[in-house]
């Protein structure tokens, strides 16, 4: 009967071998970046080199216990596990982000020390030449997947152009293409607000551009202001100009001057024909109708002034001999005699 459940329990071990290596495979290397100096932070706020793992299958699988390693020696297949897990960082336990859904990402920091967190691993990464870097399974036998990243340039990654485990499929991706935690072909439609926090971590370019924009609205605004002051104080001045009296156009003062002064010569020549009013009192009266026109005192008349002699008889010879007068005064006694005419029966 032992023996029986021995030999069940043998073929149950042997049977879930190739399960579990079939499993495996589905782990693969995504993105590394081995010079990281504006691109993914830890939650300390530093930047070390980073590698991306995927789960490239429809079903879930924790990568747990796993190992990663850059040293190419473990290669060597007469080298005891003692030893080659010493040359190896192990993905911690505890941590649900190990847990992989189908087709999910997660990113570990490499250079950097497992007291920081589950996803900082102690695997050394050196930038300045080619880096092999590799994943084995629990057991630190079995080779799951591995690549070889040239040398990069700052804040580049070497990426798997497509999640189909083809080794042959990577590329170099410039800095504005890296795509930590992010599958590599899906397109990503990243708002203008990311964008902006990526490229402007700090917040130099959103003060920058806020204070051009205020000081832009102030400099527009008192242009505004400048421009309308001007024109209300010319409205002003022309009103007052409008309301000012008199206000009589030039053209029409010179007419109405030449016009009076025509009618005064015509006024003087009646007068000095006339001879019945003094040349003086002829320029007081036009003087006087001069000063009144000026002062806008009286309506605008026709400006021709009348003045007719009257004779009052005072200076006939019949008012000054009165001496004969009375002697043709009559009376009683010298008053003519009618005749009368007889009456018609």
């Amino acid at each position: 009967m032992k023996k029986f459940g021995f030999m069940l329990g043998l073929l149950l071990t042997i049977a879930t071998q190739p399960m579990f290596a079939q499993m495996d495979a589905s782990i693969k290397l995504n993105e590394v970046m081995t010079q990281n100096e504006t691109s993914l932070i830890d939650e300390y706020g530093e930047r070390q080199a980073w590698v991306e793992i995927a789960n490239i299958s429809h079903s879930t699988y924790n990568i747990r216990g796993m190992y990663i390693t850059t040293d190419r020696s473990v290669l060597d297949k007469k080298m005891s596990v003692p030893e080659r897990v010493k040359r190896m960082s192990q993905i911690p336990n505890g941590d649900s982000r190990t847990e992989l859904k189908a087709r999910q990402l997660v990113v570990f920091h490499l250079n950097s020390s497992p007291a920081k967190g589950a996803m900082h691993l102690t695997v050394p990464a050196d930038g300045t030449k080619p880096l092999w870097i590799a994943i084995y399974n629990g057991n630190a036998t079995q080779l799951i997947d591995s690549v070889t990243v040239p040398v990069l340039k700052a804040d580049q990654s070497y990426a798997r152009v497509a999640n189909n485990g083809n080794a042959a499929d990577w590329e170099t991706k410039s800095a504005d293409r890296v795509t930590p935690g992010i599958q590599n072909q899906t397109v990503v439609s990243e708002s203008k607000v990311a964008k902006f926090k990526r490229e402007d971590p700090y917040g130099f370019g959103m003060a920058i551009m806020a204070m051009g924009i205020v000081f832009s609205c102030l400099a527009l605004l008192w242009i505004t202001f400048t421009l309308f002051g001007m024109l209300m104080r010319h409205m002003d001045t022309a009103k007052m100009v409008a309301n000012k009296q008199p206000i009589k156009p030039i053209t029409k003062t010179v007419e109405m001057t030449m016009e009076v002064g025509h009618k005064t010569g015509v006024m003087l020549k009646e007068g000095f024909d006339t001879k019945g009013i003094d040349r003086e009192v002829y320029m007081a009266v036009i003087g006087l109708a001069l000063r009144q026109y000026e002062d806008d005192i009286h309506d605008v008349e026709s400006g021709v002034i009348t003045i007719k002699p009257k004779d009052t008889g005072w200076d006939d010879e019949y008012s000054q001999m009165t001496h004969l007068h009375e002697a043709f005064i009559p009376t009683k006694h010298n008053a003519p005699t009618i005749p009368t005419t007889p009456e018609l029966h």
